[in-house]
């Protein structure tokens, strides 16, 4: 089996990060050798300009998936279905209808409604981190910031950073995009690696996760949550004030902890860990039911969790 996919680019790494976990997940079940990739970029492309689509994007060879994440790179694969063929496959719950899609993959706390081309999972999707890494007391703490979901309480995560950094391990912080600019100051004692996200290089997150034997996370951000659940650390959430009584992604983060995958209690961190976590790998679950549901054989090249 040999699958063409065209990956379409809004330019926002979150989004680009979701669908690369995708055609990752395609060749953990199908193979490196049987998967092509062409990165489309959005920004330069003149979607609305339906005869020279053709020009822009014909060279390309024929696309079986064409993937896109972010509502930027909806109009543009859409456009480029309609022209070139293929199946479009939409990650996150799109700002348009989710019948135009072929296949919609949705977060579960985004409610979608029950239709046939919708894929189920549970919060970001993630691509996967290397293994055997771990480093025994290395520690993690990574800092979102204020959304609409939460209220950024600066007491509390000062005082939760304190109780963290505590703890007897080689301790590496770091914030984000949403994070307040004098956070990591109530942080930054002399205990601890302080990185500021503007300074990291592109695999510096992925690397740290990689070596950490614990990674905490404020609650705010699920993204980095589930990127921290395709470790084998134990994850923890540090907990902030809901803006509003109903608020899906406090669900999300509830249903984690209900399942045993995180910890809310920070006092956990002193708890010594005994066995490797395993890496929740939904990339490949999602690749599977995809497939599945084109139709295809799945050819697992190794055997997968």
């Amino acid at each position: 089996m040999q699958l063409n996919i065209w990956r379409f680019l809004d330019g926002i790494r979150a989004h680009e990060k979701q669908s690369a976990a995708l055609i990752g997940g395609l060749r953990g079940c199908l193979g490196t050798g049987c998967i092509t990739s062409h990165n489309i970029n959005c920004g330069d492309l003149k979607p609305w300009k339906l005869g020279n689509l053709n020009a822009q994007l014909g060279h390309l060879p024929k696309p079986h998936f064409l993937v896109s994440a972010g509502h930027h790179s909806h109009w543009p694969m859409l456009l480029a279905r309609r022209k070139f063929g293929g199946r479009s496959v939409v990650i996150n719950r799109p700002s348009l209808p989710i019948c135009w899609f072929d296949f919609a993959i949705i977060p579960e706390h985004d409610r979608p409604p029950a239709l046939a081309n919708v894929i189920l999972i549970q919060g970001a999707l993630c691509d996967s981190l290397p293994q055997g890494a771990v480093s025994p007391g290395r520690g993690l703490l990574l800092l979102g910031g204020p959304s609409k979901h939460f209220k950024w309480d600066k007491l509390s995560i000062a005082a939760s950073g304190r109780k963290l950094l505590g703890a007897p391990l080689q301790w590496v912080v770091s914030d984000s995009r949403r994070t307040p600019s004098d956070a990591l100051d109530t942080l930054s004692d002399g205990r601890a690696e302080v990185h500021h996200w503007q300074d990291c290089p592109p695999q510096w997150l992925t690397e740290q996760m990689a070596q950490a034997q614990q990674i905490w996370v404020t609650c705010d951000s699920i993204s980095m949550v589930f990127e921290a659940l395709q470790s084998q650390a134990r994850v923890g959430i540090l907990s902030l004030p809901s803006r509003r009584r109903a608020n899906k992604v406090r669900g999300a983060m509830q249903r984690l902890v209900d399942q045993g995958l995180v910890s809310n209690q920070v006092m956990d961190v002193y708890q010594p860990v005994e066995t490797l976590g395993i890496p929740l790998n939904q990339q490949f679950q999602c690749a599977r039911a995809l497939l599945r549901r084109c139709g295809s054989e799945l050819q697992t090249v190794n055997e997968l969790r």
